[in-house]
């Protein structure tokens, strides 16, 4: 019997939305928008937390990244000497010995990485382009979680013999080699003309993410880093504006340690040891564990703010449907006087209302769901964004759409069934 009551409340309730199906609609929007808002929002800044949490996990979670960096002072003096016939020199930046110093001092170190990045023309017969050669070790692989596509990577004999071989990135080996196989034939690097024995992997982005210089992975060439002390010695001579000499050992050095727990005291340790034995700044020092976990306590931030700035979507559009109600019960006064008159009880007329701002709120939610879909597909499209729908930020939007319902309904749907029967059919 209480089943047949509810299922009879309800479709009156329906129908009633029926009558108004215009109002209806335009009652909807703000729970469409609200939902629609709080989905969205949440998909765009989950897509670009993992992005940023990817990135910084490709330059390895065990990883400690140092970098040289031109004291400010230095820039400076070579602005202001910077004429025709000048000449500046300067040196600065990490160095070998920085390297033994912290594989001779700091425990439970598993490699160290050099790099030194030189910028230079590569060509390929007739065709050329400016890139970056990476001179580097053979365990760059595994210290940067990077991987070879084709033919391999640079070994210990290479090292040895400080061999001409290369090995290109993807945007140097589709350039130089649009319609060739590059595996076994010869680039000009500056003077010399090197060996491709390989072809790296395709890198998910381009720039450096650690807010050092800007270095394109997939515009590098690598080359043993015995061949470039060989064929580049350690000054870099650019004659653009003058003569400017700048003597740099290494640009880069990448600390890798047995475990994730070790990285923070290490990173301390190591900062210890530049600090004594660098006078000047020139170097900084990046650990993308500290990082990462600052970019998910952000993220998780990022989402409680933009979860709040869509709720008051909700919050609007709970109000918009108290309002219609309202309006709806001192229009249907009479019709409530009838109903009780005729045995309808308090309880009935509450749940007449509140199945009809439920009714509402959850198409609103149904539709809002939709919204909330589609937008954040759309962006991806057009502007190649990563988005995230997680179940749930789903479930949660249409639940409050739920509840807003219910909850903004119960103050209009007990105002009706307080009415008093003969007063409200003595209203016109």
């Amino acid at each position: 019997m209480m089943l047949f009551t509810l299922k009879r409340t309800l479709k009156l309730g329906v129908k009633s939305l029926q009558r108004h199906i215009l109002r209806s609609i335009l009652t909807m929007l703000g729970i469409v928008f609200g939902v629609g808002a709080v989905i969205s929002m949440l998909a765009v800044g989950e897509g670009a937390s993992f992005e940023s949490q990817e990135r910084i996990k490709r330059l390895g979670s065990d990883n400690v990244i140092l970098k040289s960096v031109k004291p400010q002072q230095d820039e400076n003096q070579t602005s202001q000497s910077s004429s025709p016939r000048a000449i500046t020199a300067t040196e600065y930046g990490l160095t070998y010995l920085d390297a033994e110093r912290i594989h001779a001092t700091v425990p439970g170190i598993k490699l160290i990485l050099p790099i030194r990045t030189i910028r230079k023309e590569i060509r390929y017969g007739a065709r050329a382009l400016d890139g970056y050669v990476q001179a580097t070790d053979p365990w760059y692989l595994e210290t940067t979680n990077r991987s070879v596509q084709k033919g391999r990577f640079l070994t210990d004999i290479d090292m040895n013999n400080s061999s001409t071989v290369c090995v290109l990135g993807t945007d140097i080996a589709k350039k130089l080699f649009p319609y060739e196989n590059p595996l076994g034939k010869k680039v000009r690097i500056a003077q010399n003309y090197y060996w491709v024995v390989g072809v790296m992997e395709t890198e998910g982005t381009s720039k450096d993410d650690t807010g050092g210089a800007t270095t394109d992975v997939n515009s590098s060439v690598l080359i043993p880093i015995t061949t470039a002390q060989f064929r580049f010695g350690e000054t870099i001579i650019d004659m653009s504006e003058g003569i400017k000499m700048e003597k740099v050992q290494l640009h880069q050095i990448i600390v890798k340690v047995n475990n994730v727990a070790d990285v923070i005291p290490a990173s301390e340790m190591i900062q210890s040891i530049l600090k004594k034995n660098h006078k000047k700044q020139d170097y900084e020092m990046v650990v993308p564990l500290e990082l990462l976990r600052e970019i998910e306590k952000n993220a998780r931030m990022f989402s409680i703010v933009l979860g709040m700035i869509a709720a008051i979507s909700l919050l609007v559009g709970g109000i918009g449907i108290m309002n219609i109600m309202l309006a709806s019960v001192t229009e249907r006064t009479r019709e409530i006087g009838i109903r009780r008159a005729l045995g309808a009880k308090r309880r009935d007329i509450v749940i007449q209302f509140l199945s009809e701002t439920v009714v509402l709120s959850l198409c609103g939610g149904i539709l809002g769901l939709g919204v909330g879909i589609v937008i954040p597909l759309l962006i991806h499209t057009f502007t190649g964004m990563i988005v995230i729908f997680t179940a749930w930020s789903l479930i949660l939007s249409f639940s409050i759409s739920a509840a807003v319902g219910l909850i903004f309904g119960i103050y209009p749907a007990y105002r009706a069934a307080n009415m008093d029967p003969i007063e409200a059919l003595r209203h016109e």
